[in-house]
């Protein structure tokens, strides 16, 4: 399996954790909020938001057009940090922990 197949599984896990842990919302955020720019919209965007309106869309982009993903890069630190205490945490932050590692190479 590839890694734009490998990602897409990833990104469709994480998805479907959002939405069970009741975090995917179905009202976009004031385009404001999605310009901002700040690492992970930090000053606009609660992490879950920044994962479902950033994240999610603009790897999907990558992988649908085939584009060059990203490498060298490490979201979990900041998803751990973000959503201590919160609930689907652990689940949530074992998704991004296996895209990172993906991501590593």
């Amino acid at each position: 399996m590839d890694k734009y197949h490998q990602s897409q599984q990833l990104l469709t896990q994480l998805e479907n954790i959002l939405q069970h842990h009741q975090y995917w919302e179905t009202m976009t955020p004031e385009p404001q909020a999605l310009a901002s720019v700040e690492p992970f919209a930090i000053d606009t965007l609660a992490c879950h938001q920044w994962l479902q309106w950033v994240f999610i869309p603009k790897l999907r982009y990558l992988i649908l057009q085939r584009l060059p993903l990203p490498t060298q890069f490490a979201i979990s630190p900041y998803v751990e940090e973000a959503m201590k205490n919160q609930r689907g945490m652990v689940d949530i932050v074992a998704t991004v922990r296996e895209i990172d590692q993906l991501f590593k190479h």
